[in-house]
C-alpha cells in the first residue's frame, strides 16, 4: 500500500471501471505534465473533460475545455487533479459537492499532491481517494490494456 492506503487491486479497479476523467488544471502547453497525461489517457481510451478557467472554450487534444467541474457533462468517473496540495482541497470539495450530479466515484491527486484533510473529506463522502500517483504511470505499471479509442467530449 502507498500513502493513499490503496492496493494495486484498488488502483486497477479504479482504472478499469472508469471511462471519463475530468482533468482539473489541464494545460494547453505540450510541455506540461497534464498535457502528456491527457494524451496517454486518451490513447488508453478514456474520454476527457479538461478543466481550466483560463482556457475555457478552447480545446486540448480535441477535448473541449470547461472553466469549472460544475460545467462538465455527466458522467465523470474520476476527477484527476493537477493542482498543488492546497488548491487540490478545493477540487476535492467540488467533487464531493457534484458527486451525485456527475456520478463521480474517485478523486485522483497527481504525483507530489498530498492533502490528508481533503482525502479524509473525500473518503467520508464515499469517494475513492488516490494520492501522489499518476494514472499514466499506474496504467503502465499494472499492464492495463487500452479501452476503445478515445473520443472528444461534446
Amino acid at each position: 500500500m502507498d500513502i493513499d492506503g490503496l492496493t494495486d487491486d484498488d488502483v486497477r479497479r479504479v482504472l478499469t471501471s472508469a471511462n471519463v476523467f475530468a482533468v482539473v488544471g489541464a494545460s494547453v502547453k505540450p510541455d506540461r505534465p497534464s498535457y502528456g497525461v491527457m494524451a496517454a489517457l486518451a490513447a488508453q481510451g478514456y474520454d476527457l473533460q479538461p478543466i481550466n478557467p483560463g482556457n475555457a472554450g478552447q480545446t486540448i487534444q480535441g477535448f473541449r475545455v470547461r472553466a469549472r467541474l460544475a460545467e462538465c457533462s455527466a458522467p465523470v468517473d474520476v476527477v484527476d487533479i493537477f493542482r498543488n496540495a492546497e488548491a487540490a482541497a478545493d477540487a476535492v470539495d467540488d467533487a464531493i459537492e457534484l458527486k451525485s450530479q456527475l456520478g463521480i466515484t474517485t478523486v485522483w491527486m497527481q504525483l507530489g499532491v498530498v492533502n490528508e484533510a481533503a482525502a479524509l473529506r473525500g473518503r467520508a463522502a464515499g469517494l475513492t481517494v488516490v494520492m501522489d500517483r499518476c494514472p499514466k504511470i499506474e496504467i503502465a505499471r499494472l499492464g492495463l490494456v487500452p479501452k476503445t479509442a478515445g473520443r472528444p467530449s461534446r
